[in-house]
């Protein structure tokens, strides 16, 4: 297994785990906000997921391009779809890419102000270990209201394995 296949493969495991606990929050607590000024709402912090994707999809074309603005949607049904549907279209275009193009070096912010070369591969692992990040965020949002948190490396408090 080359290195493409292992962030291919690492990178469906995560996200149908990211989808199971995206699943578990409650309809009625999309505004549900923890304290503390930077915190973002439930509904917020679920479009993050979408968001995230541009990065796969500058990644693919090598070119950094941080125009436009995060995507926002009226429901959670629409978050969730959109998710899955522009998760499996970028998986398509990093199945795509050659192994040059993937080990290739593009412009990337590495600080604040700062630019940098990073590996295409790298921004893709980042984009992946920043999804596992918010995904642990939230769930900390679904423990605040009372929801389910599942299995996620091992058994949780909601879901044991035995």
């Amino acid at each position: 297994m080359n290195e493409k296949e292992m962030f291919l493969s690492s990178w469906e495991r995560e996200f149908g785990t990211t989808m199971k606990v995206l699943k578990n929050l409650p309809a009625n607590k999309l505004e549900f906000k923890p304290p503390g000024e930077k915190t973002r709402t439930a509904k917020q912090l679920a479009e993050v997921f979408v968001g995230e994707l541009k990065l796969v999809d500058m990644a693919v074309k090598g070119k950094a391009d941080f125009s436009g603005a995060m995507p926002t949607f009226k429901t959670y049904p629409e978050i969730l779809q959109a998710l899955e549907s522009t998760q499996k279209a970028m998986a398509q275009k990093v199945k795509g890419m050659s192994d040059a193009d993937f080990n290739s070096a593009m412009a990337m912010p590495v600080g604040p102000g700062k630019m940098g070369e990073m590996r295409r591969a790298d921004v893709l692992w980042m984009v992946l270990m920043d999804s596992v990040h918010h995904r642990g965020q939230f769930t900390i949002y679904l423990r605040m209201v009372g929801a389910k948190v599942p299995s996620i490396y091992g058994p949780s408090g909601d879901e044991p394995w035995m």
